[in-house]
């Protein structure tokens, strides 16, 4: 049997490669893949397009080479316009999840616009669409056996706790736990597990320093400008309570991803390890944290520094600024 900690996967954020234009130096894919072989990493996510092969065959090769296996991707679309099918771009994006043996399609409601700083809000008719879109690329992603699971992300459509809460309500898609993004929307993701552990079906695991976090949700920073400010943090030394978390993933028998990721821009070629360090880092926590969740007292592992709170009850204040 396959054991938690043997499901810890790799995301190229964490080393600064990201699909927003001008994010910031982007590392090639050898760098980033043998680093995350050197960690211990059994998979990686794909990254944006183009950092993998196009070709499903050679990208088996490349990530076998480094004994990596692909999870799946990270994949923006826009899915509340009422003029625009999601559903042919995804048919064909799902050919090369048949070939690579992905399992695992991580959506995100895009704004159509580039970046995460500024959204639109859903109408009604925006709603309709999109709830109705999610539930189409359920059924079709489990039509080639493949797992659709959406990411709310700051600067998409779905971000806030209240819309969080409408999509479980309005569709049967299930969620990608993104302990990151989640709380810088003002959702306390240990709460969130503790109350549909059942709908959470792949996680992406961030720390967050949640001073900068609220600046975001205030307006007063951008969310790139957090970002490049250090908001996220190594497993451990932010404000995400993941003793909590995996409890609740465990005690529902969750035997999904555990993806690390530390969004980080960088503004040139590391000198040292560079972000790698940080992986490492959080790489060991959660081995500990997974082995030590079998204990009945939860404690958080050693060696990391427990979360400044044990659950973050709520996040009062205004959201981020809205174009």
């Amino acid at each position: 049997m396959t054991s938690s900690a043997d499901k810890i996967a790799g995301a190229p954020i964490s080393w600064g490669v990201c699909e927003v234009p001008g994010w910031g130096y982007q590392l090639p894919p050898e760098r980033v893949l043998t680093e995350m072989q050197q960690v211990g990493l059994a998979a990686t996510e794909f990254g944006p397009d183009g950092f993998l092969p196009a070709d499903p065959t050679v990208m088996a090769e490349l990530l076998a080479a480094r004994h990596l296996t692909a999870v799946g991707g990270f994949t923006p679309v826009v899915l509340h316009e009422p003029g625009h099918d999601p559903v042919p771009g995804i048919d064909r994006l799902l050919d090369s999840y048949d070939a690579s043996h992905a399992d695992v399609l991580v959506l995100s409601a895009a704004t159509g616009q580039d970046g995460y700083d500024t959204r639109p809000e859903l109408d009604e008719s925006g709603w309709k669409t999109l709830l109705g879109n999610l539930d189409r690329l359920t059924a079709l992603a489990a039509g080639r056996g493949v797992r659709a699971v959406l990411h709310p992300h700051v600067g998409t459509m779905i971000e806030r706790g209240d819309e969080v809460q409408r999509v479980l309500e309005g569709s049967a898609i299930s969620l990608c736990l993104d302990t990151g993004h989640l709380l810088i929307g003002g959702t306390d993701p240990a709460e969130l597990t503790r109350q549909a552990p059942d709908r959470v079906a792949h996680t992406h695991f961030k720390d967050v320093n949640d001073q900068l976090a609220a600046h975001v949700r205030s307006g007063r920073l951008t969310y790139t400008e957090a970002v490049g400010r250090g908001m996220y943090r190594p497993l451990g030394r932010g404000d995400v309570d993941f003793a909590a978390i995996v409890s609740h993933l465990r005690g529902r028998g969750y035997d999904g991803w555990y993806v690390l990721e530390q969004d980080t821009i960088l503004t040139e070629e590391p000198r040292g390890e560079g972000p790698v360090a940080d992986v490492r880092q959080s790489a060991a926590y959660l081995r500990e944290l997974l082995t030590a969740g079998r204990r009945r007292d939860g404690a958080p592992p050693a060696g990391g520094t427990p979360p400044a709170a044990a659950v973050i009850k709520s996040h009062s204040g205004p959201p981020p600024a809205q174009s």
